[in-house]
Formats: C-alpha cells, structure tokens, sequence
C-alpha cells in the first residue's frame, strides 16, 4: 500500500488515508523538499524533480527521503497523539473481555492442554517436566495436582510457553481453570494492542490500526487458542513482537543513516559525501531494536522450534529493508555496504542473541539433577565431542532425539489437517465437545451441545486469503516494502509447512502467522479507504465500505461465539454455525 497510508490531520480528516513515502516510488531518490521558486520543475504533488546536490545530501533531505514526515508518534498532532495509544488499548479492552469472561469454563482439560497445562504445574514444582500417573487429569481437574510422579517426563517442545502458562497457575494456583487459562488470554489480549500499534505504524492511519485491532480481536481462531492454553499463542505472540521491533529498527536505522551520512556531507567542501564515503556507507552502530528482535526471536525458538524459519524470514528482511535504505540514500556500492555493514551486524544482533536467549530457557533442566537425558553425557562418552560439557552435550542429544519425534510424527488423528486446507478453514480442530443431557448441567432443552471449535471468522480469513494475491501484485508491480513484509512474514509461518507432507499436522498451527494475515486483509482495507487527497465523495464511500465490512465480521464474530466459548447451547444451533462437513 505503498500511497494508502495517513499523515498527520485534523480530527476530521483521521477516518481517511492519505500518501506516505515509499521505497520504491519513482522519485524517491529526488528531493521531496518545499516547492521551489516559480518556473522550477515540479512532479504532480508539487515536489522538485530535481534537487542540488548539496541540498539531497542534508540530515533533512535524507530523512524525508528515507522515512518521510511521520516518524513517531510525536510527529501527530497534539489532537491525534492520545489516539494513537488508546485505539490500541480500547481494542485490546474489547479482545480481553471476550477471552477473560467465562475463561475457567469448561473446567477440563480440553485437547492438549492435558499435556502443556500439567508440564506447566511441573515447572512450578522442580523446573523441568515430570511424569504423571494414569488418569492424572481427573486428579489435576479435582485440584489435586500432588499425585505427580518424580521421575522425568520425556517432552519435545521447548520452555517458554509452558513457563507462561506456569505463571497463571503461580498467580491463581494450579486448581483454577481461570489460572491455568491465564497466561494465554493475557498473551493473546496484549498482541491485539501490539497489532494495532504495528498497523498504525506501517499504514501511518489511526483508522487503519483501529481495524487491525478490531478484527483479531473479534476473530474466532485467535480467540479460541487465546482461551486455552496451547503453546501457539506464545509463539504467535513473540514472533509479532520480533516484527514489531524490526520495524522500530527499519525507522532507527535510516534515521542513523540520514544522520552519518549528512554529517560527512556538511564537513565535506561541496556539501556533498566524497565518493569513498559514498561508496559503501557509514557503519551505523549498535542497532538496540535489533537485539530486541533477537531476544524475541529466542523466546519464540524457545516456544516451539518453527519459530526457526521466522528467524530466518525475518532476518533477510531487514537486511532488504538496509539494502534500500542505502540505495535510496544514494550510495554507490549499496550492495556491498549493505552487506558488509548491515547484514553481518544484523546475524550477529539476531543470531547469536537468540542462540544465548534460548539456552537460558533452558535453565530450569540445567539446574535439575533429574530431568530428562540431563546425565546422558556422563554415561556415554565421546572421544569427538568430549570437550564440550557434559550438561551442553546431553541438551544437543535431547535435541536430536525431538529433532527425529518431529519428523517421525505420521500418526492419524481426526481432526489433523494439510496446510493447503488452513486458509479456507478447511479442517478445524475439535478442541471440545458435550452433549448434556435434558436436566443435567444447565440443559433444559431435549438435546444441548457445548463445544470449542477453533475456526476462524470466516469472512476475515477468506478474505485474507484473497487480499494475500492482491499483495503479491502490489509488491510486484508497485514494489511496497509494507505488502512485501507482510507476505514475508506469513511465507515463514505457513511455507515451511508444505516442506513436510506426511507430517501431522493441524490448523490450529496458523495461529502464529494470522496476525499478518490480519495485516494484508487491513492493507486491502486501506485500498478502500483512499488517500486523503482523494474527492470528499471517494473518501466517504470508502470509509462506509470499510466500516460495513468491520460491522459484518464483527455480527459474524457473535454468531460463531458460542461454539467458540463452549456455551451451552441446543444440538440444531450448534448445526446451523458448522457451515462445512468437515468442521464436525
């Protein structure tokens, strides 16, 4: 959406899009300057064509050319500035009210929180996982989680969901539903808030944030993985945050930029970089959001490891986002300095950051003297590998052993579910269902149904799904770096999938790349919300299109909630919400 976007307006001029800069626009190498003097070449928007030398290489120029007028909040006016924090609090008031209300019910453990909810209580215990005894859910439902075993329990996930979900069960106790919910409803509430923030900071449109907030708030999959607690809403959660963070880096960075390189111009004779400087660029320092991205990116990894190909993703994004940032700025040898000076800089502040995040979530097995394979090493020698610790040496083993369950994992199960089938709802997961009888919990009616399904808003996600082929040719054809991050970050959370055909799967796994998918269907939205330069009739007629759409998936969203929620509602309205056969 590289002209959907808004800049700074009267109060009554926030509900339509306006032109921002982008990367890829024709004269983004020109000066975007003040008009100059009458009988100056000027392009449609009333910018030179053609700017002096010493006037493209100023801190100024540089800037509007690299970022353009908006770079943080503060640059809003005063007006606009408390919205630009309470459109995301007010959305991400509407998504907790509809995860925590009734978040303890059903008081169960329903599909596999059987396994995360009681390693979570083991980790409160002793750090790492432990075994349970048969029938230990009826026991951990009743509140009496004491029955857990002390022998290790062999898990192939990594810490940190389960860490998350531990903490509910700390601050409510590990007998409540509601406690051990917690962690997951507090995740899901905050990346609402985080999401409306990244969509006004992408589009530059309060309205557009305002959206994006709105329909993950309302959409049933996120909700329903936010209500129970899974490990994927933790991931989903720390891979936004890595995004988002990036996305500070992108503005931090072409901010450095334009500074270095209009110092060395201003104390250059001619006001303009000499062609060494020129010819890869400034370094341009310790990049702290970058290494923030990292640490996310650790925990994501330290979540579940399909976070991996995020990382990867992610990292040849940024490193695009520098390539451009220097050749808009005009250095000669964009590439190579790229390279040189942002793209190792940039492994160095992911990689390795997220490598030592990781191995610290790992402390609780560190620190066990029982946990599983924790003494592997000391039983099994290597003449090879000797020099490394033992402790280090039986996690790498640990690895491998999950490494090949992950691959192995070829079982049956009914509800799994190919990833051709995610994006048109194909195969939902069953996460809950009951059938009380008359007289019994509440049902007063001849048959009562109380289920969790986790299907998506329908009209949300087969929209998304059409808005992904119009950012394919938006980035094409007018080359948006925000339509081709968007498609980067959903080709490293659905993509991969494909790479393994026999493996398990199921469709609760999209939950970790459909806040972007969220952000493409915004992206189509601001499409249809115009620019502010657009006729008072355009911009009306699309801000009403907007808002019928948000008001209809929003009807939608109440008419799923029940089989969202496991209310208790009659078998003939359960049937009239499965609108496909393979959702039963």
């Amino acid at each position: 959406m590289g002209n959907v976007t808004q800049t700074p307006m009267r109060p009554a001029e926030a509900g339509s899009a306006a032109s921002a800069p982008d990367d890829a626009s024709p004269d983004r190498t020109r000066h975007a300057g003040s008009p100059g003097p009458a009988g100056t070449p000027r392009n449609l928007e009333g910018h030179r064509w053609i700017s002096r030398p010493d006037d493209a290489f100023t801190v100024e120029a540089l800037t509007q050319r690299l970022i353009g007028n908006i770079r943080s909040w503060r640059d809003y006016p005063a007006s606009l500035r408390l919205w630009f924090w309470l459109i995301p609090a007010l959305t991400a008031v509407l998504g907790g009210i509809l995860r925590f209300v009734r978040l303890d019910d059903p008081h169960n453990l329903v599909f596999d929180e059987t396994y995360y909810v009681k390693d979570g209580y083991s980790f409160l215990v002793s750090g790492y996982e432990r075994a349970w005894p048969d029938k230990a859910n009826d026991a951990f439902i009743a509140g009496n989680p004491g029955v857990l075993l002390e022998s290790p329990e062999y898990v192939v996930h990594p810490p940190v969901g389960k860490w998350m979900i531990a903490a509910g069960m700390w601050l409510f106790g590990p007998e409540s539903s509601f406690g051990w919910r917690f962690g997951a409803a507090l995740t899901g509430t905050l990346s609402i808030f985080l999401l409306a923030l990244i969509a006004q900071k992408m589009f530059r449109s309060l309205t557009l944030g305002a959206v994006a907030g709105v329909l993950l708030a309302v959409d049933g999959h996120h909700l329903v993985m936010s209500r129970t607690s899974l490990l994927d809403i933790f991931l989903m959660f720390w891979v936004l945050a890595a995004f988002g963070a990036l996305l500070m880096d992108r503005d931090d960075g072409r901010r450095r930029l334009a500074a270095r390189l209009g110092r060395q111009a201003a104390a250059s004779p001619g006001g303009v970089p000499s062609r060494l400087q020129l010819a890869a660029g400034p370094w341009l320092g310790i990049r702290w959001w970058r290494l923030a991205a990292g640490v996310c990116l650790g925990l994501a990894v330290g979540t579940k490891w399909s976070a991996l190909f995020f990382m990867a993703g992610f990292g040849l994004l940024t490193v695009l986002w520098d390539l451009s940032a220097r050749r808009i700025a005009g250095v000669h040898g964009w590439i190579t300095g790229g390279i040189l000076k942002d793209g190792i800089p940039a492994f160095l502040s992911i990689v390795p950051v997220a490598a030592l995040v990781y191995t610290a979530t790992w402390t609780g097995w560190f620190r066990s003297s029982n946990a599983y394979f924790r003494h592997w090493a000391e039983t099994n020698p290597s003449a090879e590998w000797g020099w490394l610790p033992d402790s280090l040496r039986s996690l790498a083993h640990y690895h491998l052993e999950a490494y090949k369950f992950h691959q192995g994992l070829t079982a049956d199960h009914p509800y799994e579910a190919s990833a051709w089938s995610w994006l048109v709802l194909g195969r939902p997961t069953s996460f809950f269902y009951e059938s009380p009888k008359q007289g019994t919990d509440g049902c007063e009616l001849p048959s009562c149904t109380s289920a969790i399904l986790s299907v998506g808003n329908p009209l949300i996600w087969w929209s998304a799904a059409i808005c992904l082929v119009v950012l394919l040719f938006w980035w094409a054809g007018r080359r948006d770096w925000r339509a081709g991050a968007i498609l980067a970050a959903v080709g490293a959370g659905y993509l991969p999938w494909f790479l393994y055909p026999e493996r398990t799967m199921f469709f609760f796994y999209a939950v970790s790349f459909e806040p972007f998918l969220v952000l493409a269907l915004t992206y189509c939205l601001g499409l249809v919300l115009g620019r502010r330069t657009d006729p008072l009739w355009r911009r009306r007629s699309g801000l009403f299109l907007v808002a019928l759409f948000v008001v209809a998936a929003v009807l939608l969203s109440a008419f799923f909630y029940p089989v969202w929620t496991a209310e208790l509602i009659s078998y003939q309205d359960w049937r009239l919400r499965m609108w496909m056969p393979s959702w039963i």
